[in-house]
């Protein structure tokens, strides 16, 4: 059930509309309206709102500011790659296209605290005026004192101006090191499990009850939801995969009451979704399109998780395959398959009790950075120099959620890694670099 937003200085129709938009935001919806006071009044100089992505920041402030009609300006710290393009938007738009005109061609702070004051004595502020920054984490490889001076903008242009900064950190990794004035902060917690069902639910497909569809999205957060908490990218697979849920349903083997038989259907079909999260490979029609050749092709590998035309650099590759050696081989067996000379070794002179079991039945082992460097060099068909460059593509892997680090953050001098992705995958991701894994696994000797 919606609950219901007070504020004295809005219209409670207004406030109505505004909770009706924002499910499970209501209370960081009415503290920050708490924060902001009333229109006419002097606002706080500046707020930070902080969470995960995808945890409403944006979107709780974008209703806000569009239903109460309140003067903002909405700039992305991504889009603005200079000083020039962030003082130009806000002075478009809070004061019309003439104002960027004033600024010089490389404008300075002052510059634009100078035209900011000139338009603001000829059209003062009636109500507060908001400066919305999304991704505001990427002010700190800006100029230093950019990041302070927002922060205490009203003071510096003597204007009724509130400076509200969105980022993905929280303040203590945020703060710049000369100091500066304290904003006030306001966390977004991440959605929980119910919440994420509430919210998904709402985009019921016309064609089916709501009953149906919530169903779905029961099971859709019973496979994913473990992995993978991105509301957006939740939605996306929750449409990708909705019309392959109604299939026997549309075929009339079954009634939307049948949960189990619903269930049994999709549940390949979803674990196969599940090792390509965020990846995006491929767009949802030549996903569908993926879908229907392989059911006519039956026994032929072309599901997603094997499918060879993953877009990853060519050393990133050999990186992928030595973290999955690392991660499926004991360490001791390192010198069988990577030492030209390391004589004849039997897997049973070495075999213990507790190996009797295979690695791929309990799972990736963590690896040091080290071992993967080793193994990387040894498969690898050339002679690699350890660059950054190297380095960079391990952190590219991680965030690609193809390795797992299992060290903490602030352990540099041997991380931890594990790999991610299963045998299928890297079988496909070998093949393209004529790479014959399965002689280098241990469990297939």
């Amino acid at each position: 059930m919606t609950a219901l937003l007070q504020h004295p200085g809005y219209d409670e129709e207004r406030l109505k509309g505004v909770a009706e938009k924002l499910p499970c935001r209501e209370v960081q919806a009415e503290m920050l309206l708490s924060l902001m006071g009333q229109p006419h009044q002097y606002s706080y100089p500046s707020i930070l709102i902080y969470g995960h992505r995808a945890s409403g920041k944006s979107h709780v402030m974008h209703v806000l500011m569009k239903e109460l009609e309140l003067p903002h300006a909405t700039v992305s710290c991504v889009e603005c790659v200079s000083i020039a393009l962030l003082f130009e938007q806000v002075l478009l738009s809070f004061f019309g296209c003439d104002a960027p005109s004033l600024l010089p061609r490389s404008p300075s702070l002052s510059d634009f605290v100078r035209v900011y004051r000139q338009q603001c004595s000829q059209s003062p502020a009636k109500q507060t005026r908001y400066i919305v920054m999304e991704k505001a984490e990427l002010l700190r490889d800006t100029d230093a004192s950019l990041l302070s001076a927002l922060l205490r903008l009203q003071e510096l242009v003597g204007d009724n101006v509130t400076v509200i900064l969105l980022s993905e950190i929280a303040w203590d990794k945020f703060r710049p090191n000369t100091g500066c004035f304290e904003p006030l902060l306001l966390h977004f917690p991440d959605y929980s499990k119910s919440e994420l069902q509430q919210i998904l639910s709402q985009n019921v497909h016309s064609s089916y009850s709501a009953g149906f569809y919530s169903a779905y999205i029961n099971i859709l957060l019973g496979v994913f939801y473990s992995v993978c908490r991105d509301l957006r990218e939740l939605r996306h697979l929750a449409a990708l995969n909705f019309s392959k849920f109604c299939e026997p349903l549309a075929e009339g083997k079954v009634k939307e009451t049948d949960t189990h038989k619903l269930w049994k259907h999709i549940e390949p079909h979803l674990k196969k979704a599940m090792q390509t999260v965020y990846l995006r490979e491929v767009s949802s029609l030549q996903w569908e399109q993926m879908q229907q050749m392989e059911e006519k092709e039956a026994g032929a590998l072309r599901g997603l998780s094997a499918h060879t035309h993953v877009e990853l650099p060519y050393y990133s590759k050999f990186l992928l395959i030595a973290a999955y050696l690392a991660s499926y081989n004991p360490a001791r067996t390192d010198k069988r398959f990577f030492l030209k000379h390391h004589g004849k070794i039997r897997k049973t002179n070495f075999l213990k009790k507790n190996e009797k079991t295979s690695n791929h039945l309990l799972g990736p082992k963590p690896f040091p950075l080290d071992r993967l460097l080793a193994i990387f060099y040894s498969v690898v068909d050339s002679r690699v120099a350890p660059t950054a460059s190297i380095f960079s593509q391990i952190s590219s892997l991680v965030t690609l959620q193809l390795l797992a680090q299992v060290s903490h953050d602030d352990q540099l001098d041997a991380p931890k890694y594990k790999c991610a992705v299963s045998l299928d995958f890297i079988c496909a991701i070998s093949r393209t670099v004529n790479f014959d894994i399965v002689k280098y696994l241990y469990d297939f000797l």
